[in-house]
């Protein structure tokens, strides 16, 4: 079929979600949503001698567990997509030496979750795929040794730090007819309001899920009241507040909308500060609570709004602003 944009924006029409596998880390498992996901860490080294291929683990576990419930192998898969935080988008990169099919890495930052999803379903819908395969991961140790600090040095945080969620979701998308669709996506643009600290990614990244929001709903029509949640990827507490204010200072009644990084985590008991970010947040939040209620019905139709901040700790350094990106993706139960 022929795709067009509108604006920002593209309508799907076959594009499904098969199955999906998701792996989480200890402190997520001991979330709200613990028992939503399909395996979790007893601690960050997996079983492996580094917390880097411990997060390749956990991908490799997701991917199978996705595959398996449709009885798949890997190379019943025409494409995959991956992404992650690391330099070089290391986990997915080094995962896709096992692969024997094409493999395509994307980096967005924490929006990587959407990013796929969004290019898998452009390229479904196409018509020059069958089936694709998405997986990301973060990890809260590689993480943070590569834009902040090692666990290992014990740095205090600020107060409007996020934790970045450990975890790993992988999700088979088909242009075979299933209970859930990818029924739009609105790519984002990257924003930048000139903020320039590492550990207050809610406020940098609060615009950029604006601008993609109002992109959405003026390309499509819409508003929150067309869909039964919408869902930030990893604003938490505090950026959560600050786009609230954004919308309803354009006069957007802002309804039924949440934050992953503060439905992944009791933010009253769990120190995750102002909660959660990585691109596991919105992934796990995602795949391993939203989607399950929209197969049961008990949704109808959920934006998802990733959001990610494309943070150079080299030119962060130099003293450059943070730029941000957000990426929404449309999910629909079918009747």
């Amino acid at each position: 079929m022929s795709l067009h944009f509108l604006g920002n924006s593209v309508t799907l029409e076959n594009v499904y979600i098969a199955s999906s596998g998701t792996v989480c880390g200890p402190l997520e498992y001991l979330g709200p949503l613990g028992s939503c996901f399909d395996k979790s860490l007893q601690d960050y080294h997996y079983g492996e001698k580094s917390f880097e291929k411990a997060e390749r683990k956990m991908l490799r576990d997701a991917l199978d567990i996705c595959l398996k419930r449709e009885k798949l192998k890997y190379k019943d898969i025409d494409l995959y997509l991956g992404s992650d935080l690391l330099n070089q988008i290391t986990s997915v990169n080094y995962l896709a030496r096992e692969l024997p099919q094409p493999f395509v890495g994307l980096y967005g930052a924490c929006s990587g979750f959407a990013l796929s999803m969004a290019m898998a379903g452009l390229l479904i819908d196409a018509g020059y795929v069958d089936k694709i395969v998405t997986m990301v991961s973060s990890h809260n140790a590689t993480a943070e040794r590569q834009y902040r600090y090692p666990v290992e040095y014990g740095v205090q945080k600020k107060d409007t730090t996020t934790f970045t969620a450990t975890g790993a979701v992988s999700t088979l998308l088909t242009n075979q007819p299933q209970s859930v669709r990818v029924e739009a996506i609105t790519l984002g643009r990257v924003i930048d309001y000139s903020q320039n600290d590492a550990n207050d990614m809610g406020r940098a990244m609060a615009p950029a899920a604006f601008d993609t929001l109002m992109n959405h709903f003026q390309d499509l029509k819409r508003t929150f009241h067309d869909y039964d949640l919408v869902v930030t990827g990893d604003l938490s507490m505090y950026g959560h507040q600050i786009l609230k204010e954004m919308l309803q200072r354009h006069k957007m009644d802002v309804v039924r909308y949440n934050d992953c990084g503060c439905m992944l985590y009791d933010l009253s008991s769990q120190p995750v500060f102002q909660g959660g970010s990585g691109c596991a947040c919105s992934a796990l939040v995602t795949m391993g609570s939203l989607y399950p209620q929209l197969k049961d019905k008990k949704l109808k139709r959920v934006l998802v709004v990733s959001t990610g901040a494309l943070l150079s700790p080299m030119m962060s350094a130099q003293k450059e602003s943070i730029p941000c990106i957000a990426h929404a993706i449309s999910l629909e139960a079918i009747e």
